[in-house]
């Protein structure tokens, strides 16, 4: 079977990780991430992720924490590389070879982020795992997928999320909310569909990089998307 696509970004929230706990991270589902992960690079399919990190932290209201807005991104960006490792550890536990780049530096746990060598390092068929979103504040972990997609030449996103699409509005709180098969950028601005922040639909917009929204949590469902099966949203020009 020849994938659709051979080159992806996979864009997973940290509150996916979580399962059904309130916090942290659920190890069933890292490993079954890890499995539907391990089945793509299988059949030839060159991988990144970035994750999340509102699991651990996520950057709340100054007024009510007293952290300022930047120092609190920063601390959302250290949470994005501690799920970054511990996706690592749950592909490499079942013999997915990956590397972990920061946009902080951190050599003891991960190697600087150089797009020459990320790009070679999915070209060599290794998982690459994108941490501390873009490394800098005022962002968040969309923009870093969009901006590190664009960079190493993906093909599209594959934003895996706990639904199985774009809806008209939010299925879990609107019953009869409809759903896209397929949807323009434009479309999902008048609209104003969520997909991702405005910065990250932008650069992807303007680059003309497709964005497919589905259930990461159904076993199987990313094998289905790149193989070019119709699983949730496709957005695209």
């Amino acid at each position: 079977m020849v994938p659709k696509y051979k080159r992806i970004l996979l864009k997973l929230s940290g509150e996916a990780l979580m399962g059904d706990k309130s916090f942290g991270f659920d190890n069933a589902v890292i490993a079954q991430y890890a499995k539907d992960i391990k089945s793509i690079v299988k059949l030839g399919v060159q991988v990144a992720i970035v994750i999340g990190g509102g699991n651990i932290y996520r950057g709340m209201n100054e007024a009510e924490t007293g952290i300022e807005r930047a120092h609190g991104d920063y601390m959302g960006m250290l949470a994005t590389v501690i799920n970054g490792m511990a996706m690592q550890a749950g592909l490499e536990k079942i013999g997915v070879y990956t590397r972990l780049q920061s946009a902080i530096k951190m050599e003891q746990i991960a190697e600087p982020y150089i797009r020459r060598r990320a790009i070679r390092h999915v070209e060599k068929g290794r998982v690459v795992i994108f941490g501390a979103g873009t490394g800098n504040p005022y962002f968040t972990t969309d923009t870093a997928g969009s901006l590190r997609a664009i960079e190493i030449n993906a093909e599209v996103i594959l934003k895996g999320t706990r639904v199985d699409g774009i809806y008209t509005a939010d299925p879990e709180k609107v019953p009869d909310a409809k759903k896209f098969e397929t949807i323009t950028f434009q479309e999902c601005i008048s609209k104003n569909l969520r997909v991702m922040d405005m910065t990250a639909f932008t650069l992807c917009m303007e680059n003309q990089l497709p964005i497919i929204v589905f259930d990461m949590n159904k076993p199987g469902n990313l094998m289905r998307v790149v193989r070019g099966e119709r699983v949730g949203t496709l957005v695209k020009d």
